[in-house]
């Protein structure tokens, strides 16, 4: 037991991970190092027998809890003296207490029981291209999403209407056969998908003329996808029951909707912050002015002080973006450009001298001396 990886690590998922991450991340591995998969891969068994494990705890909230608390270790290690759930692998032996896990992502047990149970549907992708105000506000898009449904003439049963369907005679009907190997351990019995039915556990004689005995369809459909307002570039949103469909009356999987914002020409964003660099010429950074300031429903007044300096921030409260969680909004914060004029006239230059030669060191912090600077911040 102390050489037991940890079973979040072993599943790939944060020790917070909720109950449908955990059993995300199990099918995943279960279906990578099922024997059926890899016939004959040892270290793939070994794999599949650890993912199980783990899976057999964490999905359990109370052996969860132990687990947490004290570890592999801990009072309810091996769950029943087993260690894997009463797992064998030998003739007679078969996988015990892990039929039922089996069973929701493979077709059924691994003892020929249940074998072409339901199988939940793929999860699907669909990138999705927004506007920026479109991240911010919340919109809705319609989509082009293309994907299998249960085929409308067979129903999906993948046979011609009113023809016969046999019970697979290799398999009797559960999906799977055995094979039987005689190694120096022993005769070990494996438990694979039924090469004649492909898992079926029945002989389709006439296939379905519009399905062609898959028992479904290549559907292309409009659907409209409301994205909610404050979702940011590479975000993921998740429809439930839009995805792959399910196998044999399994559940479809979820529709993921990956977001790509497109950037804005004056607005950056960071989290539901908003930034925007604001021009102010000469005379109004030094005299003050009231400008409007663009944000993302209209332009919102602001009074720019007297002697605002270059690269100044000011903060416009609630003008940022709306929380995708939670009421409220982010914050504008604008940064002052001054703009210094080019080609200036004679005249102008005369004035601007003038003006220069009435001004003294302290209107202007950075023609203070060192000791200056120094003496202020110790005052």
């Amino acid at each position: 037991m102390a050489n037991k990886r940890d079973y979040y690590e072993v599943l790939g998922v944060a020790k917070d991970a909720d109950e449908a991450a955990i059993k995300k991340a199990y099918r995943q591995l279960a279906k990578k190092y099922h024997p059926d998969v890899n016939p004959g891969d040892k270290d793939a068994e070994e794999k599949f027998k650890e993912v199980n494990e783990a899976y057999q705890t964490l999905s359990d909230p109370q052996k969860r809890a132990s687990y947490d608390q004290f570890g592999p270790d801990g009072p309810q290690a091996g769950f029943g003296g087993g260690g894997f759930g009463g797992f064998s692998g030998f003739e007679g032996g078969g996988f015990g207490g892990f039929e039922d896990i089996f069973s929701s992502f493979f077709g059924g047990g691994m003892g020929g029981r249940g074998a072409n149970g339901p199988i939940p549907g793929d999860d699907l992708r669909y990138d999705l291209t927004i506007s920026f105000e479109e991240a911010a506000k919340g919109c809705e898009k319609e989509i082009n999403l293309v994907r299998d449904e249960e085929c409308p003439t067979c129903a999906g049963s993948g046979a011609k209407p009113g023809s016969k369907v046999d019970t697979c005679p290799n398999c009797q009907g559960t999906g799977q056969e055995r094979v039987v190997t005689n190694t120096p351990f022993g005769r070990i019995q494996n438990v694979r998908t039924c090469s004649r039915c492909h898992g079926a556990g029945k002989i389709i004689t006439e296939p379905c003329t519009k399905c062609h005995g898959r028992g479904k369809v290549r559907v292309s459909k409009r659907r409209t996808i409301k994205v909610p307002a404050g979702i940011d570039n590479g975000q993921v949103l998740t429809i439930r029951g839009q995805g792959g469909l399910g196998e044999r009356g399994g559940p479809p999987g979820d529709l993921q909707v990956v977001i790509t914002v497109r950037p804005h020409k004056l607005f950056r964003r960071r989290d539901d912050n908003l930034y925007i660099e604001m021009p102010l010429t000469f005379t109004q950074a030094a005299l003050g002015a009231e400008l409007d300031v663009p944000t993302l429903e209209k332009p919102v007044k602001h009074k720019f002080p007297e002697g605002t300096q270059p690269g100044q921030v000011f903060t416009l409260r609630g003008q940022g973006v709306t929380h995708l969680r939670g009421g409220g909004k982010g914050d504008l914060y604008v940064t002052a450009v001054v703009e210094i004029p080019k080609k200036l006239t004679n005249q102008q230059k005369e004035l601007l001298r003038q003006f220069d030669g009435t001004t003294t060191n302290n209107q202007y912090e950075k023609k203070k001396s060192f000791l200056d600077r120094l003496r202020d911040a110790f005052s």
